[in-house]
């Protein structure tokens, strides 16, 4: 499960992770007055989306950025205005984008630096890792792609936490000044056990900026969630957005179906997950894409599996269905 913005860096706040002041606004009256509140001499307006790239994305047919800078009030009200109830088009969206329902108005802050960190489950390593890298933002895929000595990584034992020579050594290593040094052990403690106690499964921060103070931010933050924890956090399951999902993939979780929507043309109606990615591949192989991952679960009636049909042909570029069934089940 995603979340926006600001309601990750709720979360981090609480789990004693620095991030700036901020306010949610759906109308630009709101941005305004969100910008008034907060009283700084500049304030950035992001639009909330289950998206990355906002800062470079734009809204359809215009040249009006996701993320903006705002000097007045009036700015805020304006910047907000060119984004809700827009389509903002960015590297992750594909072309079809995804409207801005809400945008963050949140405070400034005087950047010395941007950095990048994050959390996730390394299988290799069998453990969480926090990844960091001098890279901050800028798409951290073509980083890794180009310049993998630029990333750097420290796995930790999930239940100990990450370590503080783990934390001062990663600082070190970034080329933080030592007297920053504290604060970077502090920030990257604070976003392991978050990411632990939260059941996440990945915790961005991008970028992660060194102010002028010396201090370290989260100026953005993105995280996702293990669903199948989700009923030991029922106040981060109420944090789910659907208007931000994809409709059939609601509407099958609701039958107990699992459903990814894809890009293809040929629908999969499969029982077993594995056999649903082998089937996946062989229409592939063999020169189709499919529309869908669908696994019906070995022990689907009739019912789920006619409204595993009807899922499936909601999506109007399905042209065939592609049936398989191992009875071994």
């Amino acid at each position: 499960m995603k979340i926006h913005e600001f309601q990750a860096k709720e979360l981090l706040r609480a789990a004693g992770v620095p991030v700036l002041a901020g306010r949610v606004a759906r109308s630009p009256a709101e941005a305004e007055a969100a910008f008034a509140a907060l009283g700084t001499p500049v304030c950035a307006v992001k639009a909330q989306i289950h998206a990355g790239g906002r800062g470079k994305g734009t809204i359809r047919g215009s040249s009006q950025r996701g993320v903006e800078l705002a000097k007045t009030a009036a700015d805020a009200g304006r910047i907000a205005a060119a984004l809700l109830g827009n389509t903002l088009v960015t590297i992750q969206t594909g072309p079809e984008g995804q409207v801005v329902r809400q945008v963050f108005v949140e405070s400034g802050c005087a950047i010395e630096r941007e950095l990048y960190c994050a959390v996730l489950v390394d299988r290799r390593a069998g453990s969480p890792v926090l990844i960091a890298s001098t890279a901050g933002g800028v798409n951290i895929e073509e980083v890794a792609a180009e310049t993998p000595e630029l990333i750097l990584t420290e796995p930790f034992d999930p239940d100990r936490g990450l370590a503080g020579w783990q934390a001062r050594l990663l600082a070190a290593k970034l080329g933080l000044p030592t007297a920053s040094w504290r604060h970077a052990e502090s920030f990257f403690k604070a976003l392991c056990r978050a990411f632990v106690a939260l059941d996440a499964s990945l915790v961005e921060v991008n970028p992660l900026v060194l102010t002028k103070e010396g201090a370290l931010v989260a100026l953005d933050a993105k995280m996702t969630f293990d669903d199948n924890a989700l009923y030991r956090h029922p106040a981060i399951a109420a944090l789910r957005d659907e208007a931000e999902e994809e409709p059939a993939e609601i509407r099958a979780a609701a039958a107990g179906l699992s459903y990814v929507k894809l890009d293809g043309t040929i629908g999969c109606l499969v029982n077993g997950a594995g056999l649903a990615m082998s089937t996946m591949d062989l229409v592939k192989l063999h020169g189709g894409e499919p529309a869908n991952f669908l696994d019906v679960g070995g022990g689907a009636d009739v019912k789920a599996v006619t409204e595993a049909f009807r899922i499936i042909l909601s999506d109007p570029n399905v042209k065939a269905i592609l049936v398989n069934i191992f009875g071994g089940i």
